[in-house]
């Protein structure tokens, strides 16, 4: 019969890591505040208080039932261990093994939560994709791109709001704007931030030639509420309406009460088209421009950082990080840490998460 001393007292010790990184105690106490404010009456009064605490108290569940499925699990797994040794019985290897190697896959996934560090990684994502040099191929490209993430979230359980787009002259998309919805969704697509590179043979080269194109991901989180970190002058935006374009649809307006929202001191622009009214369409954009003025401000401070200590430092967005190659040879391979996989189409359909999880690795290495 095994002996399995290690490999469960290797998984206690990861056990008493969750329980530090998770906050368990602190949780604990969140969520009897959080449920004592949840069965306060007058709580939806305020939509948007109510939609925080709601995902809040979610939030703080999910990692208080976990960590207890993963203690009672090691606790089986223990006895199972002990039953064995006690009555030298082997037939119980087998279940145990099959139970060590779920817990260790568990923790693994678990794990990568310890890597997230950022004030707003739990947050939503506001995502933008924009077409780069390479004509018709990069607006395809651009398309595709949508594709990818929307994939992925799908994968993952999140849910993607589209805000609004821009399709290309021929093919693709000129541009695209939607919210990625899901907890950690934030922290997980930080690192996707930056210019996308794609190699391939041009379906749209009658020639069949290789083609090169670029379109870049931004990407900044989502608040509920216009943030009271960022100050908005009413003065210092240009607000128009127009028409939603697109195939049309039901989740598509025919009126004229789509929004676009122009910051004037700093030229963001930010729109929306996806909701029912013109007043949801533009509290929406303004949201969404909190948000990136918000990033805009954190630019400042890293860049100001950089030249204080005499460093140099390319903008992430619109600097190339990830190179996607479908001729002459299959890989994709981020720039920024070296991974690389040679399944271009799972990539492509939405298997990230080995890119996500190295990047995350690779920016708290060189923190």
């Amino acid at each position: 019969m095994e002996d399995f001393t290690e490999p469960l007292g290797a998984l206690r010790a990861r056990l008493d890591e969750a329980n530090k990184y998770l906050h368990i105690g602190e949780q604990a106490e969140s969520r009897q505040a959080l449920e004592t404010e949840m069965a306060d009456p007058d709580l939806w009064n305020d939509q948007n208080r109510g939609r925080q605490v709601q995902k809040d108290l979610a939030a703080v569940v999910e990692d208080l039932d976990l960590f207890a499925s993963l203690s009672e699990a090691i606790e089986e797994a223990e006895t199972l261990a002990l039953m064995a040794t006690e009555e030298a019985d082997a037939s119980l290897d087998e279940e145990i093994k099959t139970t060590v190697a779920d817990l260790q896959d568990r923790f693994s996934a678990l794990e990568l939560r310890s890597l997230f560090s950022g004030e707003y990684d739990e947050s939503d994502a506001v995502c933008h994709i924009q077409s780069g040099a390479g004509g018709t191929d990069a607006q395809d490209w651009a398309e595709m791109l949508l594709r990818m993430y929307s994939r992925w979230a799908e994968k993952r359980g999140f849910s993607i709001e589209l805000e609004s787009y821009s399709e290309g002259t021929e093919a693709g998309l000129s541009s695209v704007e939607f919210i990625v919805r899901g907890r950690h969704a934030f922290g997980l697509l930080q690192g996707e931030r930056g210019v996308h590179r794609l190699v391939r043979i041009s379906p749209f080269n009658k020639e069949s030639k290789r083609q090169t194109a670029f379109a870049s991901l931004y990407v900044v989180p989502f608040f509920e509420a216009v943030t009271d970190q960022v100050e908005i002058d009413e003065g210092d935006l240009r607000i128009d309406t127009f028409r939603a374009s697109g195939a049309g649809g039901q989740h598509i307006n025919v009126t004229d009460s789509a929004v676009r929202i122009t910051h004037l001191p700093t030229g963001v622009v930010t729109s929306c088209q996806n909701e029912r009214s013109q007043h949801q369409n533009k509290d929406r954009a303004m949201q969404m421009l909190a948000a990136k003025l918000l990033d805009l401000e954190r630019q400042k401070r890293n860049e100001e950082m950089a030249a204080l200590g005499g460093e140099q430092r390319n903008v992430d967005f619109g600097s190339q990080i990830r190179s996607y190659v479908l001729q002459p040879y299959q890989m994709v391979k981020d720039l920024r840490t070296e991974h690389e996989i040679g399944d271009v189409e799972g990539v492509l359909d939405g298997n990230l998460d080995g890119f996500m999880e190295s990047y995350l690795r690779w920016a708290r290495a060189a923190n």
